[in-house]
């Protein structure tokens, strides 16, 4: 019998802030999927823990030290996949930061920091990876963004809020401008998903509490976001470009 083709087989792709939480599981999902991942990440050592899981799989993966937030380093990052696969396919920003300060108290240099990684980032790395994927008149896009950007944060700050709306706006213009190469651009937006970043920066009784209100009574998991960006990745997703998909549990419908 002939072996069924994985629906990213022969694919190449790109994951931010895949050492760890929703990047490293978006990254086990599409390898799972057939893809050849780069694992990418401000500390090396993650990616390379993400990419040593990988490879226990055997699937084909790279791991590569990037800071989001400056243009050479996300050039330095496009060139290193292109290198080891021959081809770039999938882009995932999913690198981002969150600070809980209030605006009246937020430093001009956090707020920037925010910005530069959360929006910034993505756009420098759309850009750097648009010239491959034009050439081959195919590519998939998935923007990280968060409730935050559809409407407020539950913990982080107005800083925060801003940049995943921003990323929403990015990705909808991006969509519009580059869908007659065949290339897709999505964002997902998870509600509260259950990550060492969201329980460092929430107490016990928060989080109980917040489980309490929600409709699905539960954090969502990084594999069920990494569920979701295969998909939109996939041909099955091939007519959706543009779109801001919730994955909250349904503490947020609108």
């Amino acid at each position: 019998m002939k072996k069924e083709r994985r629906e990213l087989e022969g694919r190449a792709a790109i994951v931010t802030g895949a050492g760890r939480g929703i990047g490293r599981a978006v990254a086990l999902k599409l390898a799972e999927a057939g893809a050849s991942v780069a694992v990418a990440d401000i500390e090396l050592a993650s990616a390379r823990q993400t990419a040593a899981i990988l490879g226990r799989k055997k699937a084909p993966s790279l791991a590569v030290a990037v800071d989001v937030s400056e243009e050479a380093s996300v050039a330095a990052l496009a060139r290193a996949v292109v290198d080891a696969f021959g081809r770039v396919d999938i882009l995932v920003n999913n690198a981002g930061v969150m600070f809980r300060t209030r605006i009246s108290r937020i430093p001009i240099g956090e707020w920037e920091n925010t910005l530069r990684i959360n929006l910034t980032g993505p756009f420098l790395c759309i850009k750097a990876v648009l010239p491959w994927m034009k050439k081959s008149l195919y590519g998939r896009i998935v923007n990280v963004s968060s409730s935050a950007g559809r409407s407020v944060s539950t913990l982080g700050g107005a800083h925060y809020t801003a940049s995943k709306a921003g990323l929403l706006g990015l990705t909808r213009a991006a969509a519009k401008e580059v869908a007659g190469y065949g290339i897709t651009v999505n964002a997902v937006c998870p509600g509260l998903i259950d990550t060492k970043m969201a329980r460092a920066t929430t107490t016990s009784d928060e989080l109980r509490g917040f489980i309490r209100s929600f409709p699905v009574k539960r954090l969502g998991r990084p594999e069920e976001i990494g569920d979701l960006v295969v998909f939109l990745c996939s041909e099955k997703a091939a007519y959706i470009t543009g779109a801001s998909i919730d994955i909250n549990g349904g503490d947020l419908m609108i």
